[in-house]
């Protein structure tokens, strides 16, 4: 299983306690030591996935577990609203972000802010994030990484413009977090509250392109 690259650092520090441990107290002294360096490789763990295929699939870009879903006012979206599918990612939950489907980065805004715990609900709209806002063939999409109270840092691997594929990487976040996908409202959920959703695997709903639409209902 290969590693995210943001891991390099966190295993240097964590050898060089190791190696310092050891030649201080010996083999018992580095075990702290020794089980923080394994932490770190299991939190910064990369896997592998591949997407499953299909028009109109809108795939998880976080794992985690749905903790909300809210309609939501959103002037991105038609009508002014979207549905905001909000997931919650443990210290235990791999936290790489991939996108949700092919798309087009049309926006991105950092917005700092408090660090309340993740899976809180007024974390969405009150803690530091970085939105993503997406153009796709099925309409508007939009991801936002969002901090919790151990998560202090968010990494953006994209710039506007970015033309990605489904299961490109978006970023990640360290160590808790939350990661909110938003929806126009015609879209049809797949997913239900308290589910478990892996990034690139799960469907998370199901979209119509607006012309396809157009020429069902002719």
């Amino acid at each position: 299983m290969s590693l995210a690259p943001e891991a390099r650092p966190f295993i240097l520090i964590c050898l060089a306690m190791v190696v310092v441990a050891a030649l201080a107290g010996g083999v018992s002294w580095a075990v702290p030591a020794a089980i923080l360096l394994l932490f770190v490789l299991y939190f910064f763990r990369d896997p592998h996935r591949v997407p499953p295929e299909g028009e109109g699939l809108i795939i998880s870009p976080a794992d985690g577990r749905v903790v909300e879903i809210k309609e939501v006012d959103d002037a991105a979206f038609p009508g002014g609203r979207a549905r905001r599918v909000s997931i919650f990612l443990s210290i235990f939950d791999v936290h790489v972000n991939r996108a949700p489907v092919a798309c087009a980065v049309s926006k991105i805004r950092y917005s700092r802010g408090r660090f309340r715990a993740a899976f809180h609900g007024k974390a969405s709209d009150e803690n530091e994030r970085n939105r993503m806002d997406l153009s796709t063939s099925y309409g508007p999409l939009a991801v936002t990484q969002i901090a919790g109270a151990i998560a202090r840092r968010i990494v953006c691997d994209l710039e506007v413009g970015d033309q990605i594929q489904v299961g490109d990487r978006m970023g990640l976040i360290r160590f808790g977090s939350r990661v909110d996908l938003f929806l126009p409202l015609a879209a049809e959920l797949r997913v239900k509250k308290g589910q478990k959703v892996r990034t690139s695997l799960t469907i998370m709903a199901f979209m119509v392109a607006p012309d396809a639409e157009g020429s069902h209902g002719a």
